[in-house]
């Protein structure tokens, strides 16, 4: 009677573990939604809680996403080919940090060559504490025909935010 008793216990046992399991591994992913950027030539799957804007907030991007949280990314296209990657990721760093950012004190957080581009990161800090720190990220991507130019906001700067909206750029192909 105890063996039998055992065998049913582990048998259910081995029940609930497969079909956890199976339900884990069948589930939906938990995206909620893509961009298609045909004009910039990009395209990006989006986590849940980002979803694509139908009009960039800055003139000459061709797409944007958004969260819920002060991220937003932003594409467009660039025009000709890019001889040095890190020289135009820097300038437009510094074009968009003036244009967005406006911080009174902004620091490069990162810079560096990506296989197929290069990215430069910066913080914003501002006096007064009215304002709570900003966050930009600048990714080129150089591609032989159509290089893109990704640019993500963060207002405020929160490391689980900035870690996601990082990832959302990375997704971006």
């Amino acid at each position: 009677m105890l063996v039998v008793l055992a065998a049913l216990l582990a048998g259910t046992g081995l029940a609930a573990g497969a079909t956890a399991a199976t339900s884990r591994l069948t589930a939906p992913r938990a995206d909620t939604g893509s961009l298609s950027d045909a004009l910039a030539g990009v395209a990006a799957t989006l986590p849940q809680g980002w979803s694509a804007g139908a009009v960039p907030p800055v003139t000459g991007f061709t797409s944007v996403v958004r969260d819920g949280h002060g991220g937003l990314v932003m594409a467009r296209p660039v025009r000709g080919p890019v001889k040095d990657a890190g020289k135009v990721t820097e300038e437009a760093a510094g074009l968009y940090s003036r244009l967005l950012l406006r911080g009174d004190r902004v620091t490069v957080v990162e810079d560096r060559r990506l296989p197929g581009g290069h990215t430069r990161a910066l913080r914003a800090e501002y006096a007064g504490g009215t304002n709570r720190p900003a966050y930009l990220r600048v990714m080129l991507l150089t591609r032989e025909s159509r290089p893109v130019l990704l640019v993500g906001l963060l207002q405020p700067e929160e490391t689980r935010h900035r870690q996601a909206l990082d990832a959302v750029m990375t997704s971006f192909r």
